[in-house]
Parts: C-alpha cells; sequence; structure tokens
C-alpha cells in the first residue's frame, strides 16, 4: 500500500518514519523544502515528493498514486489541503490545526465514499477521544477539561519556550477567541486568559489559560461544561498578551515610509528564530485530561494523565512523537478494518468504539507513550 504523508517537518518526519517501519506500506513525504526531502531520504530510504502543497493543482499531481494520505500541513493550509485529499478520493488521517469547521467537508467524504479522522493528534486528537470514550461509558457527563503544553526541558528567558510545532499554529492558539461551554451555553473568551497554576511533581508549577482547543468537543460532546486550557510556564502568558495587544501579531499592513509591512511578518523574522529548537534542546509534552459524569448512581471522575519526554536515542521531540504516532496508529486502525464509517470524524467519535480506543492506546504504549487512567468515586459533583 502507498501512503503520502504531507509536509515534511518534525511532526510529519517522524510519522513518515514511524511509517516506513511497516513491511506492508510504501512511504512517501511531499513537501516543497528539498532539504526536508533529502534528509529523509538519506537517513531513512523515504521516497520525497517536491511540491507545493499550498496549490491543489501540485497537491493532485503528488496524490495520483497514493491509496492513503496522512496530512500534516500548517493549520491555514489545513482545510483546502482536507478537501482536495477528499475530492480526490483518498482516505485521510489529518492533524492540521485549522479554523474551519471539518464537518463542512463530511458530505462531500461520503460522496466519495471517504474516512477522514480530523484534529488526529494529541491535543486535540487523543484528548478527544479520551472525552469521548468516557462520555460513551457515562449515564451523564457534567464536565470535561483538558489541560495540556508542549514544553523545553531547559527554559530560556526571556519568553521560556521553544516551539514544538509550526511557530504560526502557535501564534493561532494566542490570537484565536477560545470557545467554552459553561453551564450548557457555548461562550467565547479571548486567549490567555483567565490563568491557572498547577503543580506536576516532575515538572513543577506551570499556567494554564484559554485556548481554543475544543474544537468539535463543543458539538459532539453532550455536557454542560468544556474547557481546555494551554499550558506554559509561568509568565509566558502575559508576555504573549503584551504582544497581541499591542497588534504584534496583526495581519493588517502598516505602512512605514514608502512600505507596507504585516506586523506578523516582522513579528515571525524576530520571534520565531527565537523558538527555533536547537540540536540539543530538549521537550516534554504534559497533559491531563478529566471528565466527570454519573454512572449507575455513582459520581465518577476519570483522569488521564500524560507526561511524555524527548526520545534521545532517535532524537525526536516528545511533541512530534505524541503527536505524529497518534496519527500513524489512527492510519493502521483504519487500514485494518477497525473503523469503517465514512465521512469526516473527529477523534471523540472514534472514541465511542472501545476497541478503536485500546488499539490506539496499545499502539501508543508500544511506542513508549502512556497514559495513566484514574478513576475516583466523588460524594458529589
Amino acid at each position: 500500500m502507498q501512503l503520502l504523508v504531507l509536509g515534511a517537518g518534525r511532526v510529519g518526519g517522524a510519522m513518515a518514519i514511524d511509517l516506513s517501519k511497516d513491511e506492508r506500506f510504501a512511504v512517501a513525504v511531499a513537501d516543497r523544502d528539498p532539504s526536508r526531502l533529502e534528509a529523509l531520504k538519506r537517513s531513512h530510504g523515504i521516497e520525497g515528493r517536491l511540491a507545493d502543497l499550498s496549490s491543489p493543482d501540485e497537491l493532485r499531481r503528488v496524490l495520483n498514486d497514493t491509496d492513503f494520505v496522512i496530512s500534516a500541513v500548517p493549520g491555514f493550509l489545513g482545510f483546502q489541503t482536507l478537501r482536495t485529499v477528499i475530492e480526490c478520493g483518498k482516505n485521510v488521517i489529518d492533524i492540521a490545526f485549522f479554523p474551519e469547521d471539518p464537518f463542512e467537508l463530511d458530505s462531500l467524504a461520503k460522496a466519495r465514499g471517504v474516512t477522514a479522522i480530523v484534529d488526529c493528534g494529541v491535543a486535540p486528537g487523543m484528548s478527544n477521544l479520551l472525552i469521548g470514550h468516557v462520555a460513551a461509558l457515562l449515564d451523564r457527563t457534567e464536565r470535561a477539561s483538558i489541560y495540556v503544553g508542549g514544553l523545553p526541558v531547559r527554559p530560556e528567558k526571556p519568553y521560556e519556550y521553544k516551539a514544538v510545532f509550526s511557530p504560526i499554529d502557535v501564534i493561532e492558539e494566542y490570537t484565536r477567541p477560545a470557545r467554552i461551554v459553561e453551564d450548557g451555553r457555548l461562550v467565547v473568551r479571548p486567549p490567555l486568559t483567565e490563568i491557572e497554576h498547577l503543580d506536576f511533581p516532575e515538572i513543577g508549577t506551570l499556567e494554564a489559560f484559554n485556548s481554543d482547543g475544543l474544537r468539535t468537543l463543543a458539538e459532539t460532546i453532550d455536557a454542560p461544561n468544556l474547557v481546555e486550557k494551554t499550558m506554559r510556564y509561568p509568565g509566558h502568558a502575559e508576555k504573549m498578551a503584551l504582544l497581541r495587544d499591542t497588534g504584534f501579531f496583526s495581519t493588517e499592513p502598516v505602512r512605514i515610509g514608502d512600505v507596507d509591512i504585516r506586523p506578523m511578518d516582522l513579528t515571525a523574522a524576530l520571534l520565531f528564530p527565537l523558538w527555533q529548537m536547537s540540536d540539543v534542546d530538549e521537550d516534554v509534552t504534559v497533559m491531563r485530561v478529566t471528565v466527570e459524569g454519573v454512572k449507575d448512581g455513582r459520581n465518577l471522575r476519570y483522569t488521564y494523565d500524560l507526561l511524555d519526554r524527548f526520545d534521545k536515542e532517535t532524537r525526536t521531540t516528545s511533541m512530534a512523537r505524541t503527536t505524529g504516532y497518534t496519527a500513524t496508529v489512527a492510519a493502521r486502525m483504519l487500514i485494518e478494518g477497525l473503523f469503517e464509517k465514512q465521512g469526516v470524524f473527529p477523534p471523540e467519535i472514534v472514541g465511542r468504539d472501545a476497541v478503536c480506543v485500546r488499539y490506539l492506546l496499545a499502539g501508543l504504549e508500544q511506542r513508549n507513550i502512556r497514559y495513566k487512567e484514574t478513576v475516583e468515586v466523588l460524594a458529589s459533583l
């Protein structure tokens, strides 16, 4: 079977390497950067296909002889890319963090006989799947929360952050209004607000702030209280809010002399090099997913904790592992026929199937990514 990974960045490259270890698959990677393709070819013998994936015509060209697609393009290309893949009749696992509603492509996917699992990373991704899984177990779901962060092991001032995925998508977390469900109502809050502090034994204190990570959960999970927050080292949110509120993340051109400049372009040129992970940098992924509800008259709380670290042996970042391997295990799940429905599906819908959940958790555990489950009986909710 011919598999094509769209995007040869940190996560796309890790996915291609993982898939290439499976003798059932012939794996290729498409990207516009020839140096990335050459590196994968040289180190792992993976076929590279040079293409500008922002062009639907270029994308259709590289999809021609492909049986299955895993999309790891940046969020601003995600929806357009997914639509083209579906139009070409290819089953797809998608990890792009795009702002559009993926359900807009559901009818198209059904018409083309395609299965598309979207937001299939760590968060969104496994966070959604676990909430969908527990919600299916409970008689009534009262609340669910997601706290997640990808962080450098050795933070450096002033930002104490390194971009463990696309920096543009990181900025999206700081600018996109955060949708939260409170008391049964969908409300919108500014990102970077309502800061909480959480302590993790092996990491220390982290701050958590509103971000738009609920995604499809706001529509698919019947619970009166749902929230997702991004975690960073303390103080980061205040710095990002200052830059945002001053206009440094704006995409509206500003006239300076005789030149129109988008502030975001200047910010990217100055900020992103400071966030670039070096060859000696290591990262960690921290996530806590909590779901509370009622089962057979008992008040229950399910908690899933993830603490994953940089793989020193393969030099693979934790974010690439936790995001990319979720997608590659999900790809195997589809290929093996464990999930056969056609249309567009977020992970929480897949999570309703206990067989699929067990398959994904087992596949991740084989790659040393472990979700610790704790179930508590509560006096009240």
